[in-house]
């Protein structure tokens, strides 16, 4: 409930320099003067006040108190942030003397959903900072740091402003039905909704790169035994990781990690080894490495170029027909064997070739410029343009656009305006989806339940 004051441990749990116990509510400063006995009488708002920590009357610390009143906080409410010592007991004793003034405890991104109950953010900037946080990579962080800025938000606000204009000119013919004002009000309709549907394809059209670097791409390595393929995981892990030898068959499993690549976050599978086999766990490997090709959206067919193809290499690239796939011909550094008709081949199957000698760390530059063209990552500017990055807000966005579409179909073919208006209606009740003015309880629940308790 928005009447209770919360609180919660808002740094990391384990032994720290220091931690800050976050308290949010109406009775945020009342209960945090009984927990911190600063001298002041008067505790002024974004100045941060030395003082005694108390529990049940005894000090157990000394920290600093800072007070922020609403509305000129992180949650909108007012709020107290208690720093202590950093130690895992000290720091819960002071939640418990806080909660024990009154307090409730806050549920998982109980703060961030008040923010953005109490207008301090959109549903999409609220998004962005669960992502800020949880950022494994570079490429992670820079396009979550732009969101929670509100890049996409003001990309949002921008078309919408469109939108409520375009809906106020039709409203306009449907109240008043004279012949010129109709045909003047068409004309501003027509170029008002190419720009708005041009801003939705844009929109749509940079979930690709979005989703390649926020959810990540489910890609296996897949080859013959041999070929080099854990040597090609290794050198993108830049760790050695996955056992290399000599001896054919020596991955027999599937091995699973998250990697960096150019732009793109990679969901990386080195499998076993395909070709026939009598070995009963190898076997085991191999079904497994096709059950993975299956389920994977990008694959890397690794070819050894210093030996002659095969009937594994052809059945790799029948494993690879109809898949986004990249032809990664390896050992680059001896002499080549692989005929020129089979690499034509590979040509014609394969979206991409690129050779490497992953023995010399040689190709990684030419395969993550690869992987970013392929995923359209060298157009976008990560830290400043506006770019969809979830499923949910795809969806949003891609409804609004087919609604567009069908409003401007229905100006052009002369409909009726209240037809047009239907349309344009649904468009803006689709894109308000992405930052919550029509998005279910169910949905910003779901949201706020990914976050960290604290944040």
């Amino acid at each position: 409930m928005l009447n209770e004051t919360i609180a919660a441990i808002s740094t990391a749990r384990g032994k720290g320099g220091v931690a800050i116990i976050r308290i949010s509510g109406d009775s945020a400063l009342e209960i945090a003067r009984q927990v911190v006995r600063a001298k002041p009488t008067v505790i002024e708002p974004r100045k941060c006040y030395y003082g005694e920590i108390l529990r049940d009357g005894d000090i157990i610390d000394d920290g600093i108190l800072t007070y922020f009143k609403a509305p000129h906080s992180f949650t909108g409410e007012d709020v107290c942030e208690i720093c202590c010592h950093g130690g895992i007991y000290v720091t819960q004793a002071v939640l418990e003397s806080v909660l024990s003034k009154g307090a409730k405890m806050a549920s998982a991104g109980e703060f961030t959903r008040r923010a953005y109950i109490n207008g301090k953010l959109t549903l999409s900037r609220a998004e962005a900072i669960g992502n800020v946080i949880d950022a494994a990579t570079d490429s992670q962080l820079r396009l979550s740091s732009s969101q929670a800025r509100g890049t996409l938000s003001a990309k949002i606000t921008e078309v919408r402003k469109r939108m409520l204009d375009l809906i106020a000119h039709a409203y306009a013919t449907v109240d008043y039905p004279d012949e010129d004002i109709e045909d003047v009000a068409r004309g501003d309709m027509a170029s008002a909704l190419d720009f708005v549907i041009s801003e939705l394809n844009s929109l749509k059209r940079s979930y690709r790169a979005g989703r390649a670097v926020c959810e990540g791409i489910k890609t296996a390595i897949i080859g013959k035994p041999n070929a080099g393929k854990s040597s090609l995981y290794n050198m993108l892990l830049q760790e050695n990781l996955a056992i290399v030898t000599d001896i054919a068959g020596t991955t027999r499993d599937v091995i699973e990690h998250t990697v960096s690549l150019g732009g793109a976050t990679l969901n990386l599978a080195d499998t076993a080894g395909i070709r026939e086999s009598l070995d009963t766990v190898e076997k085991i490997g191999i079904e497994r490495a096709k059950e993975k090709v299956a389920t994977s959206e990008l694959l890397f067919c690794v070819f050894d170029q210093s030996a002659k193809e095969t009937k594994e290499d052809y059945e790799i690239l029948d494993l690879a027909r109809g898949k986004n796939a990249i032809a990664v011909i390896n050992k680059t550094d001896t002499p080549r064997a692989i005929s020129k008709e089979f690499l034509e081949k590979i040509g014609t199957l394969c979206l991409k070739t690129v050779y490497i000698s992953a023995k010399n760390q040689e190709g990684y530059n030419e395969l993550a410029a690869t992987v970013n063209e392929l995923y359209e990552l060298g157009a976008i500017d990560l830290s400043h343009d506006a770019v969809i990055s979830n499923a949910r807000q795809f969806s949003a966005v891609s409804l609004a656009l087919d609604e567009a579409e069908e409003a401007k179909g229905a100006l052009t073919f002369g409909q009726t305006p209240d037809i047009v208006l239907f349309a344009l209606e649904k468009s803006l009740s689709a894109l308000d989806i992405i930052d919550a003015r029509e998005a279910s309880e169910e949905i910003v629940s779901s949201i706020f339940s990914k976050f960290c308790v604290g944040k």
